[in-house]
């Protein structure tokens, strides 16, 4: 195959894989829509479509010359036509196999080169031969038709070079456009152009970026506008001036006439026709002036009105193109819960419902891995194995749900809950406590939920181990990051024994936002309206003193009053507003935890369009991003996620400890590497090494015991399978000697298994990582959170 060929042909297949991916999508969604045994006309509907979505996937891999997976999905496609006749069953050996099958062609239509393997025909042969069997007793092998197979239905002929030949590709024309093939209909149908495109995500996003562009253009206008009518309003202060003088000087003029009291120069002067013309022109000319004006302003505010709709209607149909139901995310979730339950060894039932509620997705794809992460949490921290359960008299099937709806008008909520064992407050507080998250004096001070909130530090966490699952306390937090950086909020809700629920609400798309504009410290800031309870102008003697701190009285509540000028560290103002009596501040937070923030002036809330810092400013704490107002000024974006965390740390009442210039760096902390594989063992020391660490190495636990006999190391990375003395037998060496007892050991190893993982806690790692799953970032977290 030529250059060309074969460029076309890896083209073809990219795209292949996207439509791939969407027919088992479908097919997975269908599958777990039967497990509900759904009445006999739902059931029969859902199969046909399963049938459809079977066969034109088969015509898809049959035009790129797909052999492997247009064999599977022959043998697919006839299990559904057993279905649709009623010849056999829906059973749970069914589902079991055809979710083994859905999930063999997924790694089958991944792109070869990820792992440098192809399918193998004898994998291809195993899967058929299985789905085979399903149906065998009912003759499953013979074709649907009686008739011998059509070429469309036969393995496509190959030209020597490998390619397709042209007249091989035998695909119905609605199977071009993304249709199944139905029975034959009338000439208008088969000419029917598709409803439906497909574009390109990026596409979509430049659009979208170039419609959001124009919202300040339609700002520009307005801010033209308000400049106009200052304009008009000046010129009507300098015409009442006019007006008035205008008059004198006719009084003058009279007096002029009567020839009163003046000397002869001056009067020869002023009874020129100069002066009076000038006075009558200037008049003419001045309400020629302000007639042109107001037509202006007429004209620009007619402009205003009609941009802002045009562009309104555009950014309103931009964002309902980029608006995509729940569902298609959460297809992948019946495959994941029960791949890892399947791990896991517990058995859980998962529910979804509100899959049709529509959201922006560049939301959705922040919050893709963040709810993978909360179902993960589900099956690992909070649903019981099947024995637990009953001996808590429940059900040995666990059950997960997640609920999505619409609220508010523009926000939509997730609600993610198991039935499991609950989150232990008692166990939130001392985790908390252990790691340095809190004091213990602090921590007694919380009540319930304010202990539960915890577990959305970064450090905290109540597994006894790290794992490649949980236990680094960084997931919680991570979540919590990703939803408050979508301009969401989260909660949860837990009760001992009877189960947990996360609450998450999101605004429904990412485009544009209203925002109250402030100033302080000569300043000028924007804060999303969206997170602003309430703005209130307070009389000084109002504000009251508790515990060296400012407070207000709202609602009969007192609350924590902070300059924002001192949160984002700017010089003190001296001038706090134009009115010397009165206190200006926005109350931001929650229900649970507010604070008022003093600003010098409350601006106004208008139209914003948030703009990214860019890479070089990906992160900057309590700023967002920023705005263009009308005026073409740049005003910051504040995150009041971050604005409320950076209110709320106490500072210290003397400064802490600053490096003099040229003072050294803390010197390295010092790591054993523990590992008989010399790649493993220089790719470890490699890794430390750039972290900044002291690094040794050591072949095996017996070697590493010695060496910890001698030396002085903070912490130790082992692996486990290891001649003479594996991991687990030197981590319980170090656990039971008293001089090393306390030392962190974490271990990497090839070794997956839940009874290795479960052997690893016996002995007392205090992480245990796998390498398949291994991430040099993950272990440089883990390492930094143990030293």
């Amino acid at each position: 195959m030529g250059t060309k060929e074969n460029n076309f042909l890896k083209k073809l297949r990219a795209t292949f894989r996207i439509e791939a991916d969407e027919h088992l999508r479908a097919i997975s969604s269908g599958l777990f829509e039967l497990r509900k045994k759904p009445d006999i006309q739902k059931q029969a509907a859902i199969i046909e479509t399963l049938f459809r979505e079977a066969h034109s996937l088969k015509g898809a891999a049959r035009a790129v010359n797909l052999t492997g997976i247009e064999a599977i999905c022959q043998a697919v496609e006839t299990v559904f036509s057993a279905l649709k006749r009623k010849e056999t069953n829906l059973s749970p050996e069914l589902f079991n196999t055809l979710d083994r099958t859905i999930d063999a062609i997924a790694d089958l239509i991944s792109p070869p080169d990820r792992d440098g393997t192809v399918p193998k025909k004898e994998a291809v042969s195993g899967i058929c031969r299985q789905l085979t069997r399903l149906t065998a007793d009912e003759h499953a092998a013979v074709p649907e038709s009686k008739a011998p197979a059509s070429q469309s239905d036969a393995l496509p002929v190959t030209s020597e070079k490998g390619a397709p030949k042209d007249n091989d590709i035998d695909m119905p024309e609605s199977e071009l456009h993304g249709r199944s093939p139905s029975s034959p209909g009338s000439a208008e149908e088969k000419l029917a152009l598709p409803e439906t495109v497909r574009i390109s995500k990026t596409k979509l996003d430049s659009l979208l970026f170039q419609a959001e562009e124009m919202l300040s253009l339609k700002l520009t206008a307005a801010q033209h506008v308000v400049d106009i009518q200052d304009a008009k309003a000046l010129l009507g202060l300098w015409r009442k001036e006019w007006e008035k003088i205008h008059t004198e000087m006719r009084e003058i003029l009279q007096i002029i006439d009567r020839k009163e009291q003046l000397n002869d120069a001056l009067q020869t002067y002023l009874q020129s026709d100069r002066i009076k013309t000038f006075f009558d022109r200037n008049q003419e000319l001045m309400h020629s002036f302000v007639g042109k004006l107001e037509d202006l302003t007429a004209s620009m505010e007619r402009e205003r009105r009609s941009m802002g709709g045009m562009i309104d209607n555009l950014l309103q149909d931009m964002k309902e193109v980029l608006m995509i139901p729940f569902s298609f995310m959460l297809e992948v979730f019946p495959r994941f819960v029960r791949k890892l339950s399947h791990e896991q060894e517990k058995e859980v039932e998962l529910t979804i419902m509100g899959g049709d509620t529509e959201i922006d997705r560049r939301i959705l794809e922040v919050m893709k891995d963040p709810l993978i992460h909360l179902v993960r949490n589900c099956i690992h921290h909070g649903i019981e194995k099947p024995e637990e359960r009953t001996k808590n008299n429940k059900p040995s099937l666990g059950k997960i749900t997640i609920v999505t709806s619409q609220v508010h008008g523009n926000m939509v909520e997730i609600l993610i809950s198991d039935d499991g064992r609950g989150i232990d407050p008692t166990l939130v507080k001392k985790a908390s406590v252990e790691r340095g998250a809190i004091s213990k004096d602090e921590a007694d001070k919380l009540n319930e939920q304010e202990i539960l909130s915890l577990i959305f530090r970064s450090d905290v966490s109540t597994s006894p181990i790290i794992t490649d699952i949980s236990g680094r306390g960084l997931g919680l937090a991570i979540v919590q990051d990703h939803v408050e950086k979508s301009g969401g909020r989260i909660s949860l809700e837990t009760s001992f024994n009877k189960g947990t629920l996360f609450r998450i609400v999101l605004p429904l798309t990412l485009s544009g936002f209203r925002g109250i504009l402030v100033r302080t410290s000569g300043q000028f800031f924007m804060i999303p309206t969206s997170s602003v309870q309430k703005a209130v102008r307070i009389k000084h003697n109002e504000v009251k003193t508790v515990e060296n701190r400012e407070t207000i009285q709202l609602n009969g509540h007192a609350l924590p009053l902070v300059r924002l000028e001192a949160v984002l560290e700017l010089p003190v103002s001296r001038n706090h507003g134009k009115d010397p009596e009165l206190i200006y501040a926005l109350i931001l937070g929650s229900a649970e935890k507010r604070i008022a923030f003093r600003v010098d002036r409350v601006l106004g809330e208008q139209e914003a369009l948030l703009k990214s810092p860019g890479r070089q400013l990906s992160r900057v704490r309590n700023v967002s991003g920023a705005t263009v107002l009308g005026s073409g000024r740049v005003i910051p974006v504040l995150n009041v996620s971050d604005l409320m965390k950076s209110a709320m740390k106490e500072r210290a009442d003397t400064p802490g400890k600053v490096a003099t210039k040229g003072e050294p760096a803390e010197k390295g902390k010092n790591v054993l590497v523990v590992e008989d594989s010399i790649t493993s063992r220089m790719l470890l020391k490699n890794i430390l090494e750039s972290a900044g660490y002291q690094v040794k190495t050591t072949v095996d636990g017996v070697d590493a015991y010695t060496t910890l006999s001698t030396e002085k190391f903070d912490l130790v990375v082992s692996d486990v399978d290891m001649p003479r003395m594996n991991g687990f037998g030197l981590t319980a060496k170090i656990r039971s000697d008293r001089k090393l007892a306390e030392l962190p050991v974490v271990l990497v190893t090839a070794l997956e298994s839940r009874e290795d993982r479960e052997r690893g806690i016996d002995v007392g790692a205090d992480a245990y990582i796998v390498k398949s799953s291994f991430d040099q970032s993950n272990l440089l977290e883990v390492i930094q959170r143990l030293i």
